[in-house]
């Protein structure tokens, strides 16, 4: 028998990046639970693993010693939930973003407005969706 070679057009998996990038996403979930002056990480740590269904040790691990690599569970779960998160804040700034709209114009406000309308756009522009 003999080997195969990779096909030009197969994507060569990268642990180091994987791991990198599941760190990015484990920093900005646990950033989203951390209640900020008098709140611990621990704590933070434990209620994001309630909420979002991540060991709190993989939060630690990627926080403190990254493994060399990820097992495919805990990649796919990190990246469901912090797409999940992403797109529950997306729809609170669309939600407000109507509000603001629903107030007197004002110069200010209508810079506000359309900082906001930018930034939704890159966000669908980047995931392809429409809202």
């Amino acid at each position: 028998m003999c080997k195969t070679p990779l096909r030009l057009e197969q994507e060569v998996f990268e642990a180091e990046a994987t791991v990198d990038e599941a760190a990015e996403w484990a920093k900005a979930l646990l950033h989203r639970a951390y209640y900020g002056p008098g709140d611990t990480l621990e704590a933070a740590t434990y209620r994001a693993e309630q909420k979002y269904g991540v060991p709190a040790q993989t939060f630690w691990a990627l926080r403190y010693r990254k493994p060399k690599a990820i097992l495919a569970n805990i990649y796919l779960t990190l990246k469901a939930a912090y797409e999940a998160e992403c797109g529950r804040q997306e729809a609170r700034l669309r939600h407000e973003l109507e509000l603001v709209k629903a107030l007197p114009v004002t110069p200010a406000r209508q810079a506000l407005v359309a900082d906001a309308e930018a930034a939704l756009g890159q966000a669908e522009s980047r995931t392809g969706t429409a809202g």
